[in-house]
């Protein structure tokens, strides 16, 4: 994998109260070259932004970046509009969008918004239907009839214009599986990065289900939710007891980034703050002028 394979991007918060300073992280990281910013899809929080508007409003003000929702809420947007959306969307920016793709964790939001309760393994086949669906009606071809046990479709005409990338989710073993099968990335949950469990035991699962279907799984790839802090002076020690990431300098975080693109397959990085809060302008200015283009110049060598 090359230098310009790998995806550096950054996670905001979506919230109305945060419009102008969303605006500006955009265009920020648009201007240092970075590659994706997602938002979260919570549509059932009141003071979210929904998360397609403003995906597609970002998107109208910059020019290099692209967006996706890190992960689409699936239950409360359906598969054949999901596809309308993220194709237009792709036609509108010149192709910068990812489509993000969640079978749905909190489902007792999710029915509080009027959407019928899947059990757990239904909501991974609606999640698995609905990827092969959005990319039926992505790329154009003659008019695509649909019948799975989610969804269903009838002489529905493609959209002349590429399916997006898909990155999932997944977490459980059912879910993993599709993303072999039927997906183009994953973003390991709980913000699990090369060294967890998480990441060593689930992996494999993804691995040997595209290989099944006669995929190369090195075709999917993986993208990381990196939170941590970018501190002045390097840290004694940069990850905590229980091995997870806190931080470092940027020749901290080059060494460790470095070493998980050359030495353990990572495709991509998100950063995301450290706690909570949404991420600062400064941090995200020392990640898009000073970490990324360390970490694109070691690599290349």
């Amino acid at each position: 994998m090359s230098a310009h394979d790998i995806v550096f991007g950054f996670g905001a918060h979506s919230s109305i109260d945060d419009i102008p300073e969303l605006l500006r992280m955009a265009q920020q990281a648009d201007r240092d070259g970075l590659d994706i910013f997602t938002l979260s899809d919570h549509p059932y929080i009141g003071e979210r932004l929904d998360a397609y508007a403003a995906l597609g409003f970002i998107l109208g003000r910059t020019e290099h970046i692209a967006g996706f929702a890190n992960v689409t809420n699936l239950p409360t947007r359906p598969a054949p509009m999901l596809a309308r959306t993220v194709t237009s969307l792709s036609a509108l920016s010149g192709g910068r969008i990812v489509l993000g793709m969640g079978a749905g964790g909190l489902w007792d939001r999710i029915a509080d918004m009027g959407v019928p309760r899947l059990t757990a393994g239904d909501a991974v086949d609606a999640f698995e239907e609905a990827i092969v669906l959005v990319k039926l009606l992505s790329g154009g071809g003659p008019p695509v009839t649909y019948e799975g046990n989610h969804y269903r479709v009838n002489r529905i005409e493609p959209a002349p214009v590429a399916a997006p990338p898909v990155w999932t989710g997944s977490v459980g073993p059912k879910s993993l599986a599709a993303t072999g099968r039927v997906a183009d990335g994953w973003i390991p949950g709980h913000a699990a990065d090369w060294l967890s469990e998480r990441y060593r035991t689930s992996r494999p699962v993804i691995d040997e289900a595209a290989a099944a279907v006669g995929r190369d799984p090195s075709e999917i790839r993986t993208v990381f939710n990196f939170p941590g802090r970018i501190t002045d002076r390097p840290l004694p020690a940069t990850r905590d007891r229980d091995g997870r990431w806190v931080g470092g300098s940027v020749g901290q975080w080059v060494e460790e980034l470095t070493g998980a693109v050359l030495e353990h397959g990572a495709s991509g990085f998100t950063l995301f703050s450290a706690g909570h809060s949404a991420l600062d302008l400064t941090s995200l200015a020392r990640w898009g002028r000073e970490i990324v283009p360390s970490v694109r110049e070691a690599i290349a060598k």
